[in-house]
Order: C-alpha cells, then sequence, then structure tokens
C-alpha cells in the first residue's frame, strides 16, 4: 500500500467522522433547548436545514467515498448508485440556498431603518421560509435526471461509454449535451452565489458604517462587541465566506472532471474531499461562535 492511499483513507476517514459528529452535537443541542422550552430565533430554522443538508452530503459522498478508498469498490448496486448521487446532489444544493437564505435574513435584519430593505423585517422570515421550502423542492426536481446517467460499476461491459468514479459510473455524452446539462444544474447555484455575495456585500458595508460611527463615540458600552446582531453576522459572514471558498475550489475540480475523458483518481478524490469540506467544517464555526 502506497503512502499516498494511506493519506487518502485518513482525510476521508476523519471527514466523515468529523462531520457526522459535529453536526450531531447541533442537532443535539437544537433538541435540548426544544425539550427546555426555549424560543430558537428563525435563523435557528435555517441552520436546521442547513444540518440536515449537510447530513446528506457526507452520508451520500463521504461514506461511500471512505468506503472506496479503504478498497471497496463494487459495493452498491445500480440502485443504491443512483440514490446517493441524487441525495447528495439535493444536500449540495439545499447547503448552498440555506446558507444564501441565512445571509439574505441577516443583512434585511440588520439594514437601517431608513432604508428600502428595512421594510422587509416584519415579512422577511415568511418569504424566506417560503424560499427555504421552495429550494427543497427545486433542487429535487432540477436534479430529477441525474441519476439516469449513474450505473454501478458491477453492471457495464463497454467501459469505453462509462466515466469511472471510485464507486460508481456515469454515462458519457458528446460535449453539446454536457454543456447543456452544465448548464442546467448550475444556473440556480449561480444565482444563490450571486445574491450571497450581494448580500455578504450589504453586511461588510452595515458594519463598517457601523464601525466609523462608534469611532465618535467614547462610552464604552457602545463597543462594537455588544452589540448581539453585529456578532451573529459576523458569524453569517465566516460561515459564508467560507462556504464561498470551498464552494469555488469545488468547482474548478468539477469542471476540470468533466473536460477529462477519464478523471484520474486523484481528482475524484479532491472533489469529493473539497465537496466534504463545508459540512465537516461549518457545524465547529458555529459551535465557536
Amino acid at each position: 500500500m502506497e503512502a499516498s492511499d494511506m493519506v487518502i483513507r485518513v482525510i476521508f476517514l476523519s471527514q466523515s467522522m468529523v462531520g457526522v459528529l459535529g453536526n450531531s452535537f447541533l442537532v443535539y443541542r437544537y433538541l435540548l433547548l426544544c425539550f427546555t422550552g426555549i424560543r430558537l430565533k428563525f435563523t435557528d430554522w435555517i441552520l436546521q436545514h442547513l444540518i440536515v443538508a449537510n447530513f446528506l452530503t457526507l452520508l451520500c459522498k463521504g461514506v461511500p467515498q471512505t468506503m472506496a478508498a479503504f478498497g471497496l469498490k463494487d459495493f452498491l448496486n445500480d440502485f443504491e448508485c443512483k440514490l446517493i448521487f441524487y441525495l447528495h446532489r439535493v444536500g449540495r444544493g439545499v447547503t448552498l440556498s440555506s446558507t444564501c437564505f441565512l445571509s439574505v435574513f441577516q443583512a434585511v435584519t440588520i439594514s437601517p431603518s431608513g432604508s428600502r430593505w428595512s421594510r422587509l423585517k416584519v415579512k422577511s422570515p415568511s418569504y424566506i421560509a417560503a424560499g427555504v421550502y421552495m429550494s427543497w423542492i427545486l433542487a429535487l426536481i432540477v436534479n430529477i435526471n441525474f441519476p439516469m446517467y449513474i450505473t454501478a460499476r458491477l453492471n457495464h461491459r463497454n467501459m469505453t461509454s462509462l466515466k469511472e468514479f471510485e464507486y460508481c459510473s456515469s454515462v458519457r455524452h458528446d460535449k453539446a449535451f454536457d454543456t447543456f446539462f452544465a448548464v442546467l444544474l448550475t444556473s440556480p447555484d449561480v444565482f444563490f452565489v450571486g445574491l450571497m455575495l450581494w448580500s455578504s456585500s450589504f453586511m461588510i458595508f452595515i458594519l463598517c458604517r457601523h464601525k466609523q460611527k462608534m469611532k465618535h463615540i467614547h462610552r464604552s458600552n457602545f463597543s462594537l462587541r455588544s452589540f448581539p446582531e453585529t456578532r451573529a453576522t459576523k458569524t453569517i459572514l465566516l460561515l459564508v465566506s467560507t462556504f464561498v471558498c470551498f464552494y469555488t475550489l469545488s468547482c474548478l475540480v468539477q469542471i476540470n472532471m468533466s473536460l477529462l475523458h477519464t478523471p484520474g483518481s486523484f481528482l475524484v478524490n479532491m472533489a469529493s474531499v473539497l465537496t466534504a469540506c463545508f459540512p465537516t467544517v461549518s457545524p465547529f464555526l458555529l459551535i465557536n461562535r
């Protein structure tokens, strides 16, 4: 066994275990708060959807990839391959939309009272709640044809017509179809990332302007850190920046994989590692903050 194989195994196993434990701790904490009768904030409700999406990503991508890294190649049948790839795509889409809605809601919450966005403060929870539910439906519909092109490795005979991904395979198509399929899948992603970047930029602008105002006030009880909404905004900005960083790297690797006729094991493993990074890291960002 090569040292690189051992490193890959340790990385996949660590990601899966740490990610599941971190998200499980958040689930336990929310259940504890519910049983004690503490009223949760609307941002906590959005985070609960994010946790569910994190579990889908880790269980449907991280766990099978870990099993494949330890030498189990053909352990899934055709239906199981289609199901886990489909659920992984759904979880990935909801992770993106939940992070986006979290950023948008916080941007509306901290908007100045005189701005036009302040009018949405009262109705924003109902709007964003509808958006979160619609994002689940959108992810389910957009990725509905994804399982059609996924097959188990143990079923195929014609290797030249398939692109292998460690434990499953996908059917090859011409470049025109692949381009159309890529545009269809990435269109919602582009929308949510753009909305996320806009809301994050707006929050940074509000925080900078607020900090400038606080410089003219010498009383210590008006410190920037003393405002709960400021701390919450910084947490969400940290979450969004972490997501955008991992998402950008993952997209670059996915594009390289789609352009290659036969992607190597290094690219396949790198794509899986980057996909599981945010679901693994995000619970600890929330716990720490």
